[in-house]
């Protein structure tokens, strides 16, 4: 096995070391399985298949300034690092926010604060053809990070192939909130404050708690999102033992490298015919509805507007469909060029709440969600990814998502209300963008 890189920067009192070297190919959910917690998993398509686990080092916050806490924090935490292995393998934090600055983390969200980043000690890449095993610990010498390494790749080299994944647990009763009477309610009082003029859009959200017929394993979960999903980013992040999220976005926040930024708009939707030429009907209405047309322009705009304070210059991307499983979806793909660098935890937080999870004015839309929901969000909606050294890193909205607590399951999700919104089509949008998580915990 070839070493291709130690560094090791001074992390507060302690030392950072991490060693990377090329290995054989091994089954990611195999790693999650042996090794952890804190286990993370990201599956994008196009970039690399990463998994974590262990703590070399952990960062939370909490409070309205999460964002700016969590980049001091890192910053500290990686001192001068000098990034010297292949971009891919990198370290990196991986982990995420909750949606509100006043989260507190209780049922389900134990283990969820309102941000948390863990730095695994082991982090497995598979990019492309090659696949290669970054070992990081504090506190040690760079030979005891070599020694560490070669222990885990005798390990991995050694795993057995999990080979399918295991059936899904399916539930015996499913707890909804809100009721579609409340929810015919919620939308009325959130169409009367946009008639009123005080509100644009906003999104409202629903929750739903299965109690499983038993247990759950998440990276079986998320295997069999892969087979449903494959063109939408996979995510999972277990902080504990307690609870684990999970989900098949297909909404992207942001993407910086350097200084250049990807994002997409994506509001509007609707579901999916029996036939071909059903579903080309779908999306043609789904195209010419002024309704959706209204609510997606929306988000464009404020991205657009979000972006360009920190932009030399921001593009717009033809509107296109976006074509999943269950749902077809409006999209306009964004790009930027900064116009100094920043670290892309400025731009989640710049970007976090897009209209298409909040809504329009931001003050209100938040205010109308928390008059409302009567449920907490926790971490559903909210920016879920990673970033290295550099400040680059790629954050998703955590949408078609679910929390995991033993034998039991919590399922979120929601619609952006305007003011020519139907409640009852709202509520069946609603149920088809609970599809891909019921279809992975269903038998």
């Amino acid at each position: 096995m070839d070493g291709t890189g130690a560094v090791s920067v001074v992390a507060g009192d302690g030392a950072l070391v991490s060693h990377t070297r090329t290995i054989p190919d091994v089954s990611l959910r195999a790693v999650l399985e042996t090794f952890g917690p804190p286990t993370a998993c990201w599956r994008a398509p196009e970039d690399p298949s990463l998994v974590g686990c262990g703590a070399a080092a952990t960062l939370t916050a909490s409070g309205s300034d999460r964002f700016e806490s969590i980049q001091s924090q890192a910053d500290e935490l990686f001192g001068t690092f000098e990034e010297s292995t292949p971009r891919a393998a990198r370290p990196r934090l991986f982990g995420g926010f909750a949606f509100h600055g006043d989260h507190e983390p209780g049922h389900p969200w134990t283990g969820f604060p309102g941000a948390y980043f863990v730095l695994p000690e082991i982090q497995v890449v598979r990019d492309g053809d090659e696949t290669r095993l970054t070992v990081t610990l504090t506190d040690a010498e760079a030979g005891a990070a070599s020694a560490r390494a070669d222990d885990v790749a005798d390990e991995l080299v050694d795993l057995p192939d999990p080979g399918p994944p295991a059936a899904p647990p399916g539930f015996e009763q499913r707890s909804r909130d809100p009721s579609q009477d409340e929810w015919r309610e919620q939308l009325r009082t959130a169409i009367e404050r946009i008639d009123a003029g005080s509100l644009r859009k906003v999104v409202l959200a629903q929750s739903t708690e299965l109690a499983l017929n038993g247990s759950l394993s998440p990276s079986d979960a998320l295997e069999r999102l892969a087979g449903t999903y494959p063109d939408c980013t996979r995510y999972l992040l277990s902080p504990t033992t307690d609870a684990t999220l999970f989900g098949a976005t297909p909404e992207r926040l942001v993407s910086l490298s350097g200084r250049s930024v990807e994002t997409r708009a994506l509001a509007g939707s609707t579901g999916r015919g029996d036939t071909e030429e059903e579903d080309e009907w779908l999306a043609q209405e789904l195209q010419e509805s002024r309704k959706d047309a209204h609510e997606h322009e929306l988000v464009v705009e404020a991205i657009r507007e979000q972006l360009s304070p920190l932009a030399a210059s921001v593009r717009t991307g033809q509107r296109q469909i976006r074509t999943l499983a269950t749902v077809q979806h409006l999209e306009t793909p964004i790009s930027a060029e900064l116009s100094d660098a920043e670290h892309v935890l400025s731009l989640v937080e710049a970007l976090h709440p897009t209209p298409a999870v909040g809504g329009l004015p931001p003050e209100a839309a938040l205010e109308t969600i928390r008059s409302t929901e009567a449920f907490d969000r926790g971490w559903y909606a909210a920016p879920v990814g990673w970033f290295d050294a550099a400040g680059d890193g790629t954050f998703e909205v955590a949408i078609r998502s679910a929390i995991a607590n033993g034998d039991s399951a919590t399922l979120f999700a929601g619609a952006g209300i305007v003011a020519d919104s139907e409640p009852d089509r709202e509520w069946d949008e609603v149920q088809l963008k609970y599809g891909p998580m019921l279809e992975a915990l269903s038998e």
